[in-house]
């Protein structure tokens, strides 16, 4: 990768200052996109979710813990994987203390369709104290589309069905198995509402990791591989091998 070019301070100056008309410009874009994220419409979710936690099964209001707001994390991690996806865990290495969300009358959960065994194991590996919850038993991750099985769902992956997955060139990957993605959700009373889920590079801005790295000169150093160099946290020896998800870059 080659190193930006050397020039002087004054040079630099101007530089730097056209950019950050352009950074503000960017901020007041984002602050326009994210009011007509809380603007959308809401759908009244009526599924009897039934999920697994280390206090015994949940509801899907359970999930809120008697707050307003609950985001919900699809962490990949299907029942027959020892650990989970290098990508997800990546991201929850940068969720960061949960007292903040609570302070905003919001929860956090991460949900996966492992068995609750299983991810207690990882999750102690790992570290992590933030509410996990297995949906084993539920259709919950088919019906939010980050589980592929046409056989129990019809495809439709980051909102697109299998036949325009197809026509845009996207991989295989998309067509069948685990994906991550976020799906947040409003209470009123016992009613649970969805208002909003996005995948694949939606979730960009929740990692901490990725937005410093856009700041260095280096950038995410993905090379010819989407996500590339990414590894548990307790698994960096080299920086050479093991491949990333390849589901983030749709």
């Amino acid at each position: 990768m080659n190193s930006p070019a050397i020039v002087s301070k004054e040079e630099w100056l101007a530089a730097r200052k056209e950019l950050l008309e352009r950074e503000k410009q960017f901020d007041r874009a984002r602050d326009a996109l994210s009011a007509q994220r809380r603007a959308l419409p809401m759908v009244e979710i009526t599924e009897p979710y039934v999920f697994d936690g280390p206090n015994g099964t949940s509801t899907l209001v359970d999930l809120f813990d008697g707050r307003s707001q609950l985001i919900v994390y699809h962490f990949m991690l299907a029942p027959d994987w020892d650990a989970g996806c290098t990508g997800c865990s990546l991201l929850a290495d940068n969720i960061g203390h949960l007292a903040h969300l609570h302070a905003a009358r919001t929860s956090f959960a991460a949900v996966s369709r492992a068995p609750l065994a299983n991810i207690s194991k990882f999750r102690e590996r790992m570290g992590w104290t933030f509410p996990w919850f297995s949906s084993h038993k539920t259709s919950f991750n088919y019906d939010f589309h980050v589980t592929m099985d046409e056989h129990v769902a019809p495809v439709l992956f980051n909102f697109r069905t299998k036949d325009e997955l197809r026509e845009a060139g996207i991989g295989s990957w998309a067509l069948s198995g685990e994906q991550h993605g976020l799906s947040v959700f409003l209470r009123e009373g016992d009613r649970v509402f969805h208002t909003y889920s996005t995948y694949s590079r939606g979730t960009d801005l929740l990692n901490g990791t990725f937005n410093y790295l856009d700041l260095t000169p280096l950038g995410r150093q993905e090379g010819a591989g989407i996500m590339n160099w990414v590894r548990h946290h307790d698994d960096y020896d080299d920086r050479t091998g093991r491949d990333g998800c390849g589901h983030c870059d749709t």
